[in-house]
């Protein structure tokens, strides 16, 4: 069976609708590169096209790039060379970790260092795929024109192929829009966390042609285990022959047609469960009742 695609953005590049997120693969607990190198390995045998990362994934400034050196030795050590061109790494640049701790950083300056390393720890031969500022601004130092200037000139340099956002809201979007040609948001989205919904960013999207990568689809670490507590999940579990996490994919994948949930995976099996998502079409009734759910 075909796996379902989506174009990126308005671009004629299609990807699979749903990612591999690889924070969990980067991280504190994160597993040996060894095992990380085979469930990227196992992502791709499963027809799965895009994969999430950032430069920020890795323990502190001293490991930074790790998630993206990671993913170009898998892909450099995959067997079927021909797959690998389809692949998208969507990367993204703007925080940093000092003392392994998350702050946003979007000096123009270091954003132009960023983009120049994570060219080089995706193997430095072609333009990163996709591009995507980690943060919005959180203080007045930089505008976003003066943020998004050595974006703009590293796409002219061939250094990123296209552009996103993420952790934006409307207003902001359509600013950035004057000054570049974007084509994804990476917003968070989930049961616990559905503001995309209400502060017009999904509908967005939708109307302008963007791709919304759903961050965070499970809840994050803290919130992902209550989700195979739910009675209501448990039993639409039972009723769809899945695992609870499949029916939250479901219902992220039934919101719009350009939403791509992107979930994390530090073991093979959680990416295999996850692609099962795809094949599942929730009636509507049972839409509707997880839409008035109330998840804590």
């Amino acid at each position: 069976m075909e796996i379902s695609t989506i174009y990126l953005g308005h671009t004629n590049v299609k990807m699979t609708r749903i990612g591999l997120g690889s924070m969990p693969l980067s991280i504190y607990g994160r597993p040996t590169q060894e095992d990380a190198i085979k469930v990227i390995h196992r992502t791709l045998d499963l027809g799965i096209t895009l994969i999430d990362t950032a430069d920020a994934y890795c323990l502190d400034e001293n490991d930074k790039n790790y998630s993206e050196i990671l993913i170009y030795q898998a892909l450099q050590t995959y067997p079927s060379s021909a797959h690998i061109n389809n692949i998208i790494i969507a990367t993204k640049g703007g925080l940093i970790r000092p003392g392994g701790a998350w702050e946003t950083d979007l000096n123009p300056s270091r954003i132009r260092q960023a983009i120049q390393k994570s060219y080089e720890s995706l193997g430095g031969q072609k333009p990163i795929p996709l591009w995507q500022i980690h943060n919005c601004p959180q203080d007045n130092k930089y505008t976003l024109k003066e943020i998004f200037q050595p974006i703009c000139e590293a796409v002219e340099l061939k250094l990123i192929q296209y552009v996103g956002v993420s952790n934006f809201n409307v207003e902001q979007i359509k600013e950035v829009q004057t000054y570049i040609d974007i084509q994804s948001v990476q917003n968070v989205f989930n049961l616990f966390k559905r503001q995309a919904e209400t502060d017009g960013v999904l509908n967005y999207c939708e109307n302008n042609n963007l791709t919304f990568l759903a961050y965070s689809p499970m809840g994050g670490r803290r919130k992902h285990k209550k989700l195979n507590k739910d009675k209501l999940l448990i039993h639409l579990g039972e009723k769809y022959h899945c695992s609870t996490y499949c029916i939250v994919l479901a219902w992220i994948l039934s919101k719009s047609k350009c939403i791509v949930p992107i979930p994390g995976a530090s073991k093979i099996t959680s990416i295999e469960d996850s692609i099962k998502a795809l094949d599942i079409h929730l009636d509507q009734d049972d839409i509707e009742q997880i839409n008035n759910h109330k998840f804590i």
